[in-house]
């Protein structure tokens, strides 16, 4: 009896264990994009594809340009609500203000 609590409750602890990891690994696996994001011309879609962005802080990047009127540089996204210097460093390798990028695709 006591043999078989414990081998059910090391089994959950090590089901709980792999589970627990397996989530992790599925939330950490948002796949970066492939070149480089103008951040003059990107829809929210497309600023979605960067590590760390959902849909509503590519909403607020998207509302700061049209207020703006555009980003100067990359690092004026530290003035946007949501999106401080740890975010940054992670998705500034990605971005760019220049006409270098991929631009959006028009919808019909």
């Amino acid at each position: 009896m006591k043999f078989q609590r414990m081998l059910v409750t090391g089994l959950a602890l090590v089901f709980a264990l792999v589970a627990s990891s397996g989530l992790a690994t599925a939330a950490a696996a948002k796949a970066a994009p492939a070149g480089k994001i103008n951040i003059n011309t990107a829809s929210a879609q497309q600023l979605t594809a960067l590590p760390g962005v959902g849909e509503k802080l590519a909403a607020r990047i998207v509302e700061y340009r049209q207020k703006q009127g555009g980003f100067k540089n990359v690092a004026e996204l530290m003035n946007v609500q949501g999106l401080g210097e740890k975010n940054l460093a992670k998705i500034q390798a990605y971005l760019t203000t220049s006409g270098d990028a991929a631009k959006p695709t028009a919808s019909k």
